[in-house]
């Protein structure tokens, strides 16, 4: 079982070593390498555990760990008020627009209530900032930009929008009311903690430090989701008071902080994170894609039901960026892939909510498509390259300088 362990992380190593040569996402050849482990394990006879029970578990570490490394990646800077609006208005409004969309197909020809078309469409049209992200690596600088923002706060969004429905059973009006005052109470709890913490990481000398940090945010929001409140504002508030340091350099809170030496124990940490989120995540998609039903991947009514809704995603990304946005839709247009949260949000739907058309594997299908859609957009787009007389040309498909 060891060595299994010790070689699942070496693989899903070589897997991000190499998306970064081949622009296929590495998250795409964990859900595979967890496919041909089933078949494998299943035509030797050998014996696994059933580890299925666990999946919630790793991935809800998995989701705090990845807001909270996006959330710290999320600069505040007046400089990038036009990308930022932008970015925060596609992550949105596109949410708004695919999940209305698709819910009221499912309403209007399936005669499903919204509240269940809602909870079932929403996991669908949150896009994964864990793989949008780690794939934007060969975009312009903008552009990147506005991936890290719009698929961060597609998350965030998404996750709480989707909570809210999840446990409103009493009338819309009392629930956007709940949810506003719990709202506003987590904000006020997570700008304590997230100073508490901060304070924290700056001050402990102990040489463990950074993990006690990390179980403690994954505690708060454990707690945070005990009382139904809105507990990813908790770790995205966290991240970025972290990230956005810059903003309390001239205030008193210089009499407390170090900056300098504050911003090289973040650096170390971020520098954790990013090891122990890319664990977690490998293990994740390799279980999940162990546990996938074959025969339900390879239903022809699957596959065309899991096309459909992929189609519909992009055509409706793609006249938002060009007609809303007023951007060019290429390369923006390919950066819309279904991931991890996407799982984790469906998985948590009750089972008496659950609408059969939208199976695991229609899910999955869906998931596939997405992240194979956006590595053929990688894998084909050009980017420009400035010469030194200000004229452009297309860069080569594979970058020499990674």
């Amino acid at each position: 079982m060891i060595l299994a362990l010790c070689l699942i992380v070496i693989v899903a190593y070589i897997f991000d070593i190499t998306s970064k040569y081949s622009r296929i996402p590495g998250v795409i050849l964990l859900i595979f390498l967890g496919i041909a482990t089933q078949v494998i394990s299943s035509s030797l006879h050998i014996d696994v555990p059933n580890l299925k029970p666990y999946l919630p578990v790793i991935g809800t570490l998995g989701l705090v760990m990845i807001i909270m490394e996006a959330s710290l990646d999320l600069k505040l800077d007046i400089r990038k008020k036009e990308l930022i609006t932008k970015s925060v208005i596609s992550a949105i409004g596109l949410f708004i627009v695919s999940s209305f969309v698709l819910s009221y197909a499912l309403v209007h020809y399936s005669g499903f209530t919204w509240r269940t078309a809602l909870l079932n469409i929403i996991p669908l049209c949150i896009i994964s900032s864990s793989v949008a992200i780690p794939s934007s690596l060969f975009l312009s600088s903008l552009d990147k930009e506005f991936i890290v923002y719009e698929s961060s706060i597609s998350d965030i969004f998404g996750i709480i929008v989707f909570g809210f429905i999840l446990n409103s059973n009493s009338n819309i009006g009392m629930g956007i009311l709940n949810f506003g005052l719990n709202t506003v109470i987590t904000l006020v709890i997570s700008i304590v903690t997230s100073s508490v913490l901060a304070l924290l990481l700056h001050k402990i000398t102990y040489h463990i430090s950074y993990v006690i940090i990390m179980a403690s945010v994954v505690m708060m929001y454990m707690l945070a989701k005990l009382f139904h409140l809105p507990a990813l504002l908790l770790v995205l508030t966290f991240g970025m008071v972290l990230s956005n340091n810059q903003l309390l350099e001239h205030t008193f809170v210089r009499r407390v902080f170090n900056f300098t030496k504050f911003r090289s124990d973040l650096g170390s940490f971020k520098m954790i994170l990013t090891e122990l989120t890319f664990l977690v995540r490998s293990f994740f998609f390799i279980m999940f894609g162990y546990y996938a039903k074959i025969e339900g991947l390879l239903d022809i009514g699957n596959i065309l039901t899991g096309l459909v809704i992929t189609l519909s995603i992009f055509i409706l990304r793609m006249i938002f960026i060009k007609y809303v946005l007023r951007m060019p839709a290429i390369p923006l247009l390919y950066f819309s892939p279904r991931g991890l949260i996407t799982i984790l949000l469906f998985i948590s739907i009750p089972e008496l909510l659950r609408i059969p058309l939208l199976s695991e594997e229609v899910i999955t299908i869906v998931i596939l498509l997405s992240i194979i859609f956006m590595m053929i957009g990688n894998i084909f787009y050009q980017k420009e390259i400035k010469l030194d007389d200000g004229s452009t040309k297309n860069g080569p498909f594979f970058p020499v300088n990674i």
